[in-house]
């Protein structure tokens, strides 16, 4: 399986190659040339599997033999998973007749993003352990330095996944006051002498900006070879494919066997990572209803598929109704679902790349560059324009595997409360319940068939603040008592280890990294995030 970039080029990859490199040259995210089918047994095959035994097989659809043997891929899924504090590592729970939550909060940092971030910390090390051990003798050996901007939940779940890994360093760049207290800390109280923190005065954006600037610096990268290590890295989006299998099992074995139902997944989103695993699932062959993309009022997402279009909000115009929600200097709304207040989707380029193929014509030999040149040609107009149309054709592919829909701070709060009011009571951190929200929405329109499961991204104690206003008014909630997790008492009260940027300068970011680079000279790899 070779890898090649979403904006075209002659340059195709080995999974290894994909993965250090993360981003490529041209701007583009890389893809698999085909998507793989599931075989023919996979159903009976792969019943009975674990989560581990299912990541295996996943993954190895993917990833050669030649370049990770399966005795290897066991070991690093295998080690990627037994810090997890559940058995099934990403249980399904049943909340009633036909709604269900997988919940996939149960890693080191109670996040969703534990579970890809975990396997691509030992991926990098597995790679650059061979790759070292293959120099010659007093030969420098290859490292990394992660360079990342975080909205709250990938900071923390990169700097675990990453720290004390050989040969490798992380900076993880945070928009200051815009993650929650608890992811804050999470990072910043980390002080394992590879990781390093940096704190933005500005928006996620505005760090995410800054990164992909060092991607575009030509002198930078004369000094340093750049990679990706977020959900544009692939091995992320892979990572993630497997949760949508192993819950489709887990529901199945709740069901009669006579039982006829269509599955729908509901998935909280904000840079379209989460969800487009669910896509790369279902173009493998999983059966499932549509996609439902659920978004917060940062809906960049929900006004594509309701509308048609794919542009940025105008900072001007204030599109909140219940007054709770403020609007940035750049578009960004600040809401109760802080980890989804992102201006754009990174990971949508690969969508809109298949949709670009599917919309190319018929002569094969044509259609994948044509489809490069089309997706190349709608991010440079994105780029400079904050909007792209897309022609009708296109939107119409795109509804034919997805819906979306937008939850308001209001709405989230009302799902919180009804949720923990609820028989048997389940309490619920803000990002899943817009995702509860925006599933309640599409039943009400949908037949009663179908059975939902809706992706729990985040542990209700990371967003303190939300779930304690939503039950605010309740006499038996008590947060201390029924959501705060052992390993997060005292965690607000430790020592720090952030460095503070005063504005969202890209030169200001470069003298932090290139200080530390001066103290150990051999790093020689940057990795972006």
């Amino acid at each position: 399986m070779k890898y090649f970039s979403t904006r075209g080029g002659r340059q195709k990859l080995s999974f290894e190659e994909t993965v250090l490199t993360g981003l490529a040259p041209n701007g583009g995210l890389y893809i698999p040339e085909t998507i793989p089918s599931l075989p023919s047994d996979w159903k009976t095959k792969w019943k009975a599997y674990s989560f581990v035994d299912i990541s295996v097989a996943v993954l190895s659809l993917y990833i050669s033999r030649d370049e990770i043997s399966e005795v290897d891929l066991r070991m690093l899924v295998e080690k990627s998973y037994q810090t997890f504090r559940h058995p099934e590592i990403t249980p399904l729970k049943k909340l009633s007749d036909k709604r269900y939550v997988l919940e996939l909060f149960h890693g080191p940092t109670f996040a969703f993003k534990d579970v890809a971030l975990q396997l691509l910390g030992n991926l990098f090390e597995f790679f650059l352990l061979r790759r070292n051990a293959q120099k010659a003798p007093g030969e420098k050996p290859e490292k990394l330095t992660v360079v990342g901007a975080t909205s709250g939940d990938t900071g923390s779940a990169a700097i675990y996944g990453l720290r004390n890994k050989a040969n490798v360093s992380i900076f993880i760049l945070h928009p200051k006051g815009r993650v929650s207290p608890i992811q804050e800390a999470q990072m910043t109280t980390v002080t394992d002498a590879n990781v390093h923190n940096i704190s933005v005065a500005g928006t996620f954006d505005d760090c995410q900006d800054i990164v992909k600037s060092l991607f575009g610096d030509t002198n930078f990268n004369a000094t340093h070879r750049l990679g990706a290590v977020n959900s544009i890295n692939w091995a992320r989006i892979l990572a993630q494919t497997v949760y949508y299998f192993l819950s489709y099992f887990h529901i199945q074995a709740q069901l009669s066997p006579a039982e006829d139902v269509e599955i729908q997944y509901v998935v909280p989103t904000g840079n379209f990572g989460d969800i487009l695993a669910g896509y790369y699932a279902k173009r493998m062959g999983l059966p499932m209803a549509k996609l439902v993309v659920a978004t917060n009022a940062n809906d960049i997402l929900a006004r594509f598929w309701n509308a048609g279009k794919y542009e940025k909000v105008d900072s001007a115009v204030d599109l909140t109704s219940d007054g709770k929600q403020g609007t940035s200097s750049s578009g960004v709304k600040e809401t109760l679902s802080p980890a989804m207040d992102i201006l754009v989707s990174s990971n949508f380029e690969r969508l809109l790349w298949y949709l670009a193929y599917e919309n190319a014509g018929t002569d094969e030999a044509t259609r994948m560059t044509a489809a490069c040149e089309t997706l190349a040609g709608w991010m440079s107009t994105m780029k400079s324009d904050g909007r792209v149309e897309i022609p009708i054709a296109v939107l119409e592919t795109a509804r034919r595997d997805f819906l979306a829909e937008r939850i308001s701070d209001e709405q989230t709060l009302e799902i919180i409360q009804s949720h923990f009011e609820a028989s048997p009571s389940y309490v619920v951190d803000p990002h899943t319940a817009v995702g509860l929200a925006a599933g309640q929405i599409v039943a009400s329109r949908e037949s009663g068939a179908t059975h939902q499961i809706m992706l729990s991204t985040a542990h209700p104690a990371k967003f303190s603040e939300a779930v304690t206003l939503a039950l605010r008014g309740q006499s038996t909630f008590n947060f201390e008592r029924d959501v705060l997790p052992a390993e997060f008492v005292g965690l607000l009260d430790r020592k720090r280890n952030v460095i503070e940027v005063p504005q969202p300068d890209i030169d200001l970011v470069k003298a932090v990294i290139e200080g530390f680079a001066e103290r150990d000279p051999s790093s020689e790899t940057v990795v972006g995030l």
